[in-house]
């Protein structure tokens, strides 16, 4: 499978200078990193499963990596010149995948890289060795298939919160001057957030990943969404390049941001497994539609702004916000259309005293702690009805029966 005419054969040999895995819930995915531009062609072979993967006009750089470990269904990586000039790769697998590859543009991290994805093929079994392994990452992360939440008996449920950690895998981040990676420090804030909300009666919290792995951007959504997520909070640390600036800050998406994702939702006429509160798009005329998705978006905007205003109050709890009202962009993990969503900066990891501060784990908890209790004020305040905190708050609202009221 050629990626087309668009790729330019390249006038002089591409040097393979590294190879890297990552292994998720999902999948595997094989980066190559290379030299320049260059086209490939892709074989799904069986018995044995692997996959071919020739890249024209390519030879092994002086600074190529050995063969990189097993890693996720990749149990083994095969390199080799081929007469006819291709360097050839093969990815030997332990169970049969659905794969697909594309060439990524340089960007101001890596320069040109053939990205891989192995993924996981329905109704296949894990090898019995990883699957405890695989099983316990997939729940954690809210794995490809539909994962059914076991909230409450229906009459109190618990609500649910998706923690999404974000980057990942090869996509880091924002490296601090000491090396810190973004991605490292989202994920333990984030596994802590989930901690704590898990730990509070009535809530429970779902992460998108819980490892280093990268998840796409619409998969961050589709996953709480599939676990009927209440609300939506993605973790970050942010970057610039004047190492002084320091603070929190808090984001929503902006209405121009929401205009294009409902344009993007009617004109793609949404299935019946994409739901607004409940309610497919799919058998509605386009104006119903239109509507039905309008209100959805707007409860959405107005929850998602209070209750990104009450964890940016409490983030002024905990140190310096760099920003003291809620911002709003076009950030593409909060399009979803009918869960109230927030992407939380947690601070700078450009400015050198932040960056120490992300990496010891009683800031990071501070900083978990101060999101966590500003989702509880946010629900307390705002409890949805048929939830455990909805009782929890009408109980703790009602006031206390005095000796002398009490008619026994």
């Amino acid at each position: 499978m050629c990626l087309g005419a668009a790729l330019i054969s390249p006038a002089r040999a591409v040097d393979l200078r590294a190879i890297r895995l990552w292994a998720g819930p999902d999948g595997t995915r094989v980066v190559l990193d290379l030299s320049g531009s260059t086209r490939h062609s892709m074989q799904v072979l069986k018995d044995p499963d692997r996959v071919v993967v020739d890249v024209e006009g390519s030879r092994l750089g002086s600074h190529s990596h050995t063969n990189p470990a097993a890693t996720g269904v990749v149990k083994k990586v095969r390199m080799a010149r081929r007469s006819s000039g291709e360097l050839r790769i093969v990815l030997d697998l332990g169970r049969p995948v659905q794969a697909k590859s594309f060439l990524a543009a340089p960007n101001k991290r890596y320069g040109y890289r053939l990205v891989i994805d192995l993924g996981v093929q329905a109704g296949t079994d894990a090898p019995a060795a990883a699957a405890p392994a695989v099983m316990a990452a997939a729940a954690a992360a809210g794995a490809a298939t539909p994962i059914k939440v076991e909230h409450a008996p229906p009459q109190a449920r618990d609500l649910v919160i998706a923690v999404d950690a974000g980057h990942g895998g090869e996509d880091p981040g924002a490296i601090g001057k000491n090396g810190t990676c973004e991605k490292d420090v989202v994920l333990a804030i984030a596994r802590e957030l989930a901690q704590q909300i898990n730990a509070e009666p009535g809530m429970k919290a779902v992460l998108t990943r819980n490892g280093d792995y990268f998840v796409p951007l619409r998969d961050r959504m589709r996953r709480a969404r599939a676990q009927q997520a209440d609300l939506f909070v993605s973790i970050h640390a942010d970057s610039i390049g004047d190492r002084r600036v320091d603070g929190s800050s808090v984001y929503i998406l902006s209405q121009r941001g929401a205009t294009d994702e409902a344009s993007r939702w009617l004109a793609e006429g949404q299935n019946a497994s994409d739901l607004i509160g409940g309610v497919s798009l799919d058998d509605k005329d386009d104006v119903l539609a239109s509507v039905l998705l309008d209100l959805s978006q707007s409860a959405s905007l107005r929850a998602s702004q209070i209750a990104a205003e009450r964890v940016l109050h409490q983030l002024n709890r905990v140190g310096e916000v760099r920003k003291p009202q809620v911002q709003q962009a076009r950030f593409m993990v909060l399009k979803s259309p009918d869960i109230p969503s927030m992407l939380v900066e947690t601070a700078y990891i450009s400015n050198p005293q932040e960056e120490m501060r992300l990496r010891g784990q009683a800031h990071r908890a501070k900083l978990a702690a101060a999101i966590h209790q500003g989702v509880h004020d946010y629900f307390y305040a705002n409890p949805p009805a048929g939830t455990r905190i909805s009782q929890l708050a009408t109980a703790a609202a009602r006031p206390a029966i005095s000796a002398v009221d009490d008619p026994g």
